[in-house]
């Protein structure tokens, strides 16, 4: 669903700095392959595909060989695929990339006197993984870099003066421009924390003007540890809404559904808190009662109903 929805281009430089088995490269090549028709009709491109257009780092040894192995087998010939903490100081990359897509460790643990003094500044000396990797997104992006990362759901709403400090960076100082709210079961059975999608583009001089959000319920599989198929599916609807977002039915959606936008000026009022509670509202129906006095009378009625019938049948035996 990110790749889709970020729609790399064969121009692009593409990072995941956590990259575990390299699934997001491995579909972002999938999806250059499907849909950029004259990619492999130049030289130029084919070398810059299978040499310079892929990057992951981790700290996994095993993870990085599985990560090159599954790029090569999709056709990548030559993936840069890197033992390296991101996060730290030895990482030099700077305004490097174009696209990141990225599902960076959630509290894990740092050192902090080896952990890039750039980051920490940028997110009031926190040690959570989650901040620093917002933070290194917006490092190693070149001007008009796009990125699409899942973060926990503390991030969106946490009041700790790191987490208003990196979601006051991206809105104020670069372009916000989707929160993707999904529900807790997507990374069962490995997890259950809830987590939502954020994504921008940086821009060092703003851009922010108003945020789309939409509210995911369902991925086309149980939410429970089995994770079996079933109907109910809103990707292809946030794939669909979010490509015609500045469409005019969908800039009018109310926020009674499922996608909707909030105005800049009230996220910042709210203290920069991106939780798509915050904003939605909810329908509540009206339901008619009878009277109290009216249901009395029926369990009454119907007790003694039931009275009678048991004499009835207290006679017949």
């Amino acid at each position: 669903m990110m790749v889709e929805l970020m729609k790399p281009t064969s121009k692009d430089v593409i990072v995941d700095p956590a990259c575990g088995s390299a699934g997001f490269l491995v579909e972002a090549g999938e999806y250059l392959r499907n849909n950029e028709e004259d990619l492999f009709n130049h030289e130029e491109s084919i070398q810059h595909f299978n040499n310079t257009m892929f990057y992951g780092f981790d700290m996994d040894r095993t993870m990085l060989r599985i990560s090159a192995m599954n790029l090569i087998q999709h056709g990548i010939e030559n993936p840069n695929i890197e033992y390296k903490d991101s996060l730290s100081e030895d990482n030099e990359d700077e305004s490097k990339y174009t696209l990141v897509l990225a599902n960076p460790p959630f509290k894990g643990s740092i050192n902090s006197e080896i952990t890039s003094k750039k980051l920490l500044d940028m997110t009031n000396k926190t040690k959570k993984t989650e901040l620093l990797f917002l933070a290194l997104f917006l490092k190693i992006l070149k001007i008009g870099g796009r990125c699409a990362s899942i973060v926990p759901d503390g991030v969106l709403f946490g009041s700790s003066n790191a987490h208003k400090a990196i979601r006051k960076e991206i809105i104020e100082n670069h372009k916000l421009e989707a929160v993707i709210s999904m529900p807790s079961g997507v990374f069962k059975p490995y997890a259950g924390v809830s987590t939502a999608i954020l994504i921008f583009t940086k821009t060092n001089a703003g851009g922010t003007d108003k945020v789309w959000f939409y509210d995911m319920t369902a991925d086309g599989f149980s939410l429970d540890d089995k994770r079996q198929p079933v109907k109910e599916n809103d990707i292809p609807d946030i794939i669909k809404r979010f490509n015609n977002r500045f469409s005019d039915e969908e800039q009018n959606r109310n926020r009674t559904d499922k996608s909707f936008f909030v105005n800049k000026e009230e996220i910042v009022d709210n203290d920069y808190d991106l939780s798509l509670n915050k904003y939605k509202e909810m329908l509540i129906e009206k339901k008619e009662y009878k009277d109290p006095k009216a249901i009395l009378k029926t369990i009454i009625d119907n007790q003694n109903e039931i009275q009678k019938m048991l004499k009835e049948l207290e006679e017949i035996l």
